[in-house]
């Protein structure tokens, strides 16, 4: 696939204020590419010295192949175009007019507009749905309607490159996903290769091939949205703690925000920091969720990879010793779960089934029950019919049991109910 765009090493200032330090990126032919980060780090800027309408103090930008600074800006603007994020125009021009603004490349200075010309402008309205709109005042129309409008301008420049600063940041869900929805045909039907800054992280995973995301102007990560949007990322550059969580239907990652708990005042009551789960097959996630929205901080393991706990814990970033998929406990895992279980100031076994694969898990339960933590047993069932090891796993609980540390729960309000006592 043939590149389209490569970014290097560029670095820019406003004067002496720097914005972006050694930016590095290279976008194929028909990619959809997605710029996020918080205010300030750098995204619409970045976007400018793409379009050429800024120049790096240091570092390139080409454009097949060419250097920016060495094309003219009748030549720049057949290849790249760009919607910016204000839509308003100085003059109310009929929407025909202000689509018929994306030929100007292709015309000398007194030329009057061809026949191809309005064929193109009126394909360019075709496509974005402004057919109706053009015999109507552009800043007469809603903010949606105006969007499509400038998006009908910039495709009537026949560009092989679009660049779009926050093209739905005031606009509401429907006409959201309205413009990217028309973003995605167009890049599978037309083949333009769009790089778009957005906001809206949930768009961004849904709609964009690969995502640069920028932390004061340096990439912080790139890639495929489920190499972006990752707990971490989002923890560590938005600075605001998050669930990663799977669309339903698309499997792309989404992001829930985490409120302000009316737990909070309540958390003095919990005596614990710092949680330890022995759990698995979907038996703790509800507690993972409660207890990290009232800012305990919760490990567990040892779970398979794929395992329903195993990814509620990695959507919440927790700590996860993890195994193979259908694998037993290994040595490995073994020695780093009762690492955690030392550093924990409790631990938490959930009515989770056990074979011979996870009974290791129990054994180092019992070691730290022994070694002075304190052991909550969630009984919402019976263990008998969750033992499968021949009476071992039941064996096991028992004698967690008798240890001093040791409290039994009958449901999940039990378990938090003991935990603040």
């Amino acid at each position: 696939m043939a590149v389209t765009l490569i970014v290097e090493n560029l670095t820019f200032r406003y004067q002496s204020t720097p914005v972006l330090g050694g930016v590095n990126l290279e976008v194929k032919k028909g990619e959809f590419w997605g710029v996020i980060g918080p205010n300030g780090s750098g995204k619409s800027t970045l976007v400018k010295n793409m379009a050429g309408l800024l120049l790096p103090q240091e570092g390139v930008v080409f454009l097949e192949g060419w250097d920016l600074k060495s094309l003219i800006r009748s030549t720049l603007a057949r290849e790249v175009a760009v919607v910016p994020q204000d839509t308003m125009t100085g003059f109310n021009f009929f929407v025909e007019e202000v689509v018929g603004m994306g030929r100007a490349p292709y015309q000398g200075r007194f030329q009057r507009e061809s026949a191809r010309d309005r064929e193109l402008v009126r394909r360019a309205m075709e496509l974005t749905g402004c057919m109706e709109l053009k015999d109507r005042h552009i800043n007469d129309l809603s903010g949606g309607e105006r969007q499509r409008v400038i998006l009908a301008r910039a495709l009537a420049q026949e560009p092989r490159l679009l660049l779009l600063d926050e093209p739905t940041s005031h606009l509401d869900i429907g006409y959201q996903t309205e413009i990217f929805d028309l973003l995605n045909r167009l890049n599978e039907e037309e083949r333009i290769t769009i790089i778009s800054v957005l906001h809206d992280l949930n768009l961004a995973a849904q709609y964009c091939h690969k995502l640069l995301l920028l932390q004061e102007g340096r990439v912080y990560a790139c890639g495929p949205p489920e190499e972006v949007i990752t707990y971490e990322n989002i923890k560590e550059v938005y600075r605001t703690r998050v669930v990663i969580d799977r669309h339903p239907l698309t499997s792309t990652p989404q992001v829930l925000l985490i409120p302000e708990s009316r737990e909070k005042d309540r958390l003095e009551e919990i005596p614990y920091r710092r949680l330890h789960f022995i759990a698995g097959g979907g038996s703790a996630g509800e507690l993972f969720r409660k207890l990290c929205s009232m800012g305990v901080q919760v490990s567990t393991g040892v779970l398979n990879i794929g395992d329903s706990d195993w990814q509620e814990a990695k959507n919440l970033g927790l700590q996860v010793v993890e195994e193979e998929p259908f694998s037993p406990v290994g040595e490995g895992a073994h020695r780093k779960n009762l690492e955690l279980l030392k550093e924990a100031d409790a631990v938490v076994i959930t009515g989770v089934p056990f074979g011979y694969g996870n009974i290791k898990n129990l054994e180092a339960a019992l070691e730290a029950c022994r070694a002075g933590k304190r052991v909550f047993i969630l009984d919402d069932l019976s263990y008998a019919r969750r033992d499968y090891t021949g009476g071992k796993a039941a064996e096991y609980l028992r004698r967690i049991k008798q240890e001093e540390g040791a409290c039994s729960a009958g449901s999940r309000e039990e378990l938090l109910r003991c935990l603040k006592e």
